[in-house]
């Protein structure tokens, strides 16, 4: 009979310690894929609105989805987004965990549909971004706005929404989030925030699309 060689079972330590080593292993890619989320080579490495706001950033997400609807018809929910206003089309339960009071409109708002340079669109009650620039259809772009009455962020940032035309009358809808390191420790905040980000943002997206899909 031949010898049959049973290998020994790995301790829970062992199992645990190979677990780690193959998340750890793979993190870059996570990370990329979570920065990267639904975007191509070429709008990773397009020049969009805002890039010029913070050109030296230490951390850029970029994330995109296709939308089966025309970029004046995706415009239309993006303008309206934040807190007071038609939500952010993500997972408002976890943004009211911490307060945030938004509930994410199901139908287009004419009260909402107007944006300016120097308005601000709220994150929070008390937190909100201001308004650099507006391009009805084609790019929205907010950035952190200095607090006098909080500490300094550790952190720049912008949020760029940037509508393309695409194939077949669709929209290329593109989300650009730059971050501005100020000290350095100012990865440690943007890191995780980037990271939670991605959740709120992919679910956002998703809300854009079929919102837009759904009032064609």
């Amino acid at each position: 009979m031949p010898c049959v060689r049973v290998l020994p079972r790995p301790s829970g330590r062992q199992a645990a310690l190979s677990v780690a080593v193959l998340v750890a292993a793979n993190l870059p890619l996570l990370r990329a894929w979570t920065l990267h989320f639904g975007a191509t080579e070429a709008e990773l490495d397009a020049e969009l609105p805002g890039d010029d706001l913070l050109e030296d950033a230490g951390l850029v997400a970029t994330r995109a989805v296709t939308i089966d609807a025309a970029p004046e018809d995706v415009w239309r929910w993006v303008v309206q987004l934040g807190q007071g206003r038609g939500g952010f089309y993500s997972y408002d339960w976890l943004e009211n965990l911490v307060g945030c009071d938004v509930q994410s409109a199901q139908t287009i708002e004419e009260r909402w549909q107007q944006l300016s340079p120097g308005d601000l669109v709220h994150l929070h009650p008390r937190v909100a971004l201001e308004v650099a620039e507006v391009a009805p259809a084609r790019a929205l772009v907010l950035r952190s706005v200095p607090d006098p009455d909080q500490p300094p962020a550790p952190y720049e940032y912008t949020w760029a929404f940037a509508l393309r035309r695409s194939r077949g009358g669709t929209t290329r809808l593109v989300v650009r989030e730059r971050y501005g390191y100020r000290s350095g420790w100012s990865a440690a905040v943007a890191e995780p925030t980037a990271a939670l980000s991605f959740v709120m943002t992919e679910k956002m997206l998703r809300g854009i699309r079929d919102r837009a899909e759904r009032t064609v």
